[in-house]
């Protein structure tokens, strides 16, 4: 158990949004869960979105099992605010809060052999039964927003997208492209040897 809470601990205090700036703009990494403790927070993203400068282009790669789903929305927000061209890069993982996170950028960009995960919001609640109905009162007004996102990002209907959530759909590449959640596939061309 002190492990863990090391672990805990250790992750608490590192560097939660990494920026690498060059001549061609600025790469935020969001590696780690969503989350203002834990993982990576929306003040840092806005720090690093920040310190990229206001015209920069921007890509956000992403590896996220998802996380807080009000920390993204912050994140969401700051993305669309930021005035140059944000495009993410989905590396291996965007799953829950990260995909939200992922459609915010102008263009979303998805590596062969890497997912998109989609599902209902979820919570973990203690209390009696009034505090558990609130909660699932609060849930389907925050899948209602989400809803909206896929929607927009999509133009999948309405149903679908609800199916989709309640199913817990895991896609593939490929299969984000096909339904609209992401743009385009990376590109995996290497540098050409030149020795």
């Amino acid at each position: 158990m002190k492990k863990i809470f090391q672990l805990l601990m250790d992750n608490a205090k590192r560097d939660k949004a990494p920026i690498v700036s060059n001549e061609s703009g600025a790469t935020i990494y969001i590696y780690d869960v969503i989350d203002s403790y834990w993982g990576v927070s929306a003040k840092s993203v806005i720090e690093a979105l920040a310190s990229a400068g206001d015209e920069s282009d921007v890509s956000i790669r992403i590896n996220s099992p998802g996380g807080d789903v009000f920390e993204g929305r912050a994140i969401m927000a700051a993305i669309k605010n930021h005035k140059g061209k944000t495009t993410c890069y989905i590396d291996s993982l965007a799953a829950s809060a990260a995909t939200s996170i992922a459609l915010a950028c102008d263009e979303v960009v998805i590596a062969k052999g890497a997912f998109f995960m989609i599902h209902n919001a979820s919570s973990a609640v203690w209390g009696d039964k009034n505090a558990m109905r609130d909660t699932a009162d609060l849930l389907e007004k925050i899948e209602v927003s989400i809803v909206d996102d896929y929607i927009g990002k999509t133009g999948a209907e309405h149903q679908q997208i609800v199916d989709w959530m309640n199913a817990e759909t895991w896609f593939s590449a490929d299969e984000a492209i096909a339904n609209g959640f992401c743009d385009r596939l990376a590109d995996t061309a290497k540098a050409k040897n030149t020795w």
